[in-house]
């Protein structure tokens, strides 16, 4: 089968290269085409369209940075629903609203090829490692097809959520809003921590050996600790993107969501200050 590649952002660009890694031939479309140049020097091949690639892969991943650019490289009569041959396969890894997975699944049916939602939970180090998770849904016969593909990306889990295809989608929003909320709760303890004399780093590393000893609390309290707001490997306003999506969705179910509008609140001060090309745990940043 022939895989190509679509969005070779800081996420994107080490997925790709674990593909690369297992099946040596690898075509890459990248709006910014310089980015693809790491990946051209290990033996990929660039497409100078969304369309070219389209017509000649069986598998298509992509991770684009929002539902606009989703769209854009999907819905268009160059876009991949249109080109992609009957029974080939779109894998989108992109946190998005279940409202577009659901249209955009509706759309390639319309086609005769396939979309899987694919959302993937994981920084980029995750990816190296060959540490991700990636939370799908959608046609359980294409799923079990792509499987192989997907630990090929660099997947150590694999989880199902049905064959509806927007459920992946709502479960990486869920998922992305516990991670910064517990980023804005670790950022506000260790603040009241120092203020009130005593050592932050000592009480974190008290809680993640102990009630807190999971990677969200033991990898991003590391961050906090050390300020390492830069170089970001998610940036805070990719952040704000998934938040606003939360409360999107919130309003769509009648859901309430108050701690969802506070961090929305939150990064939505450090965007103004200036920080929304830091990693997202710069949010601390609004507390001082």
């Amino acid at each position: 089968m022939q895989i190509g590649f679509i969005g070779l952002g800081n996420l994107g660009t080490p997925i790709a290269e674990n593909l690369l890694q297992q099946h040596k031939q690898l075509l890459v479309y990248n709006r910014t085409a310089s980015k693809a140049q790491p990946l051209i020097d290990k033996g990929a091949t660039i497409c100078s369209s969304v369309k070219e690639l389209a017509e000649k892969c069986d598998i298509v991943f992509s991770m684009v940075s929002d539902d606009a650019a989703l769209n854009h490289i999907t819905k268009s009569e160059d876009g991949l629903a249109a080109n992609l041959k009957a029974g080939a396969v779109h894998i989108s890894m992109s946190t998005i609203l279940p409202a577009t997975a659901t249209y955009l699944g509706a759309l390639h049916h319309l086609h005769r090829n396939h979309y899987i939602a694919a959302p993937v939970m994981g920084r980029p180090e995750a990816a190296r490692a060959k540490k991700l998770n990636f939370l799908i849904s959608g046609n359980a016969a294409i799923i079990e097809i792509i499987k192989p593909f997907l630990r090929d990306a660099g997947a150590a889990g694999i989880w199902e959520f049905g064959m509806e295809t927007e459920a992946a989608n709502t479960a990486k929003l869920c998922s992305n809003f516990l991670i910064i909320s517990a980023i804005e709760s670790m950022a506000e303890g260790i603040n009241l921590a120092k203020k009130s004399g005593i050592d932050a780093t000592q009480w974190i590393n008290m809680l993640t050996q102990t009630l807190f000893n999971a990677p969200v609390y033991i990898n991003y309290s590391n961050f906090l600790l050390k300020e390492a707001f830069q170089p970001a490997a998610f940036s805070l306003k990719l952040g704000l993107k998934d938040v606003n999506l939360v409360n999107e969705q919130a309003a769509e179910t009648n859901t309430e969501m108050p701690i969802g509008k506070l961090l929305q609140q939150r990064l939505n001060e450090c965007v103004a200050k200036g920080y929304g090309e830091f990693d997202w745990t710069a949010i601390a940043l609004a507390l001082k």
